[in-house]
């Protein structure tokens, strides 16, 4: 998941505002919980930042995710926590009872990307794993090691205030975020049928915004997400006579450019929409024209009648691409991934209420759902009232200094991402244990 620098902060929606006006947003002693979070912080964050920083340094791709699993479920049997693995191949469950009350969902990511990390760190990955068939470099660069240290801290912290609520925690490390099928990978193998349903589900993500943020959105909050995967069939030769070939190479490259015309010319311009083509692979020497090139990309959007644009125009203009080389059909491949995220209203408004009296103004909405995607969506889809939010990982005197100077930010999936771990870490777990906590009080 790609998640991008926000906008200016923006007025509350009427509906947030309504709701706190009218003194309905919770019972809960915001000032005094936060206080009773933080002193939990002070004595457990060495142990945190020493999951954070090995879980860095040692990622896993999507449903590969075998140490990173056992190492979780370690900590929250370690908490009291009964823990289920291999919940749709390598995710786990982990279930804490306290009383008669809801059951409260929280969800943290396990996996890593294919890709080399280049931040320098002291902790930085250098481990491999196969994917698509070949050996890669690993890396967690989207954030869900931090993900993984506030989820276990959120745990700790709710287990040693268990007097201050009652229900049941319902902690799940969900595979293959990455390729948006883990979730639908643990719905199938019986998350809601083989353990509670729950009544409230809270997922967090970590952004390249100030590490004293937290923003929240009600409604939908990312973007559509599908796969794409065109093979385009050539005839191979000698690099000196492309003359007796058809070049599958030159086919793809007129693609990826030629298939930007769907997005700038054929949709709506002001609706979102958004092809990328990330990987293209063709041949092994340079003077060899293969018989085929093989290109896979990204599709995002909002709607329904974007997404459906877009698909179709991907698939009219590789096919047009080949017809005009003289060449074979090309195989177009799209798969659907994740839906948008949409946050419940209501939840959305409950929690909000409470970030603004823990954190003020450094709490926002966003004015708008963002371009990323995650496959969250299939546990609201299935039933959840569920509140998505992210929070900041980057020092903000840094980001000021990058920003007036116009240099360029590390965003979520460049090799250079770099959340910084303390301050990011201690805020995920005050947000996500003030918004449990505001649904599980007495």
């Amino acid at each position: 998941m790609r998640w991008t620098l926000s906008g200016v902060p923006v007025a509350l929606a009427g509906v947030l505002m309504g709701f706190w006006a009218s003194g309905a947003a919770t019972a809960l002693d915001v000032g005094a919980t936060k206080a009773a979070i933080d002193r939990e912080l002070d004595s457990g964050y060495p142990h945190l930042d020493g999951l954070y920083k090995d879980i860095h340094r040692h990622p896993e791709i999507a449903f590969q995710e075998t140490a990173t699993a056992a190492r979780l479920s370690k900590e929250m049997r370690a908490l009291g926590f009964t823990v289920t693995e291999e919940v749709g191949k390598t995710g786990i469950v982990a279930i804490y009872h306290n009383g008669v009350g809801p059951t409260v969902l929280v969800r943290t990511e396990l996996d890593a990307l294919p890709m080399q990390e280049l931040t320098g760190l002291p902790y930085a990955s250098t481990d491999k794993q196969t994917a698509n068939g070949h050996q890669t470099f690993v890396a967690h660069s989207c954030g869900h090691d931090l993900h993984m240290a506030v989820w276990v801290g959120v745990a700790k912290t709710l287990v040693d205030m268990k007097s201050r609520w009652h229900g049941t925690l319902m902690f799940i490390g969900q595979p293959a975020e990455e390729i948006v099928s883990g979730a639908s990978a643990m719905l199938k193998d019986g998350l809601f049928t083989r353990f509670p349903r729950p009544d409230f589900g809270f997922a967090l993500h970590v952004g390249p915004e100030p590490d004293d943020r937290v923003r929240y959105r009600a409604g939908a909050f990312s973007s559509n997400s599908d796969s794409l995967e065109v093979v385009f069939h050539g005839r191979g030769g000698h690099g000196s006579m492309p003359n007796l070939t058809i070049d599958p190479v030159l086919e793809a490259a007129r693609f990826i450019v030629d298939v930007q015309s769907v997005v700038s010319r054929e949709k709506d311009p002001a609706a979102f929409g958004v092809i990328s083509i990330g990987a293209l692979e063709a041949g092994n020497a340079g003077n060899v024209i293969p018989d085929v090139a093989r290109l896979r990309g990204t599709i995002r959007s909002y709607d329904a009648t974007v997404r459906a644009k877009l698909a179709a125009g991907i698939e009219r203009t590789a096919r047009a691409v080949a017809a005009m080389a003289d060449a074979p059909p090309p195989d177009v491949v799209i798969k659907a991934g994740a839906t948008a995220v949409v946050n419940d209203s209501a939840l959305t408004a409950r929690t909000a209420a409470v970030f603004k009296v823990a954190f003020g103004d450094r709490a926002e909405a966003e004015p708008a759902p963002g371009a990323a995607s995650d496959d969250f969506s299939e546990f609201i889809i299935a039933g959840v009232p569920s509140t998505f939010f992210t929070i900041g990982g980057l020092d903000p005197a840094a980001l000021a200094r990058a920003r007036a100077t116009n240099t360029p930010v590390a965003v979520n999936h460049s090799p250079y991402f770099a959340p910084v771990p303390e301050p990011s870490i201690r805020l995920g777990v005050e947000a996500m244990s003030l918004a449990v906590l505001n649904v599980l009080g007495e």
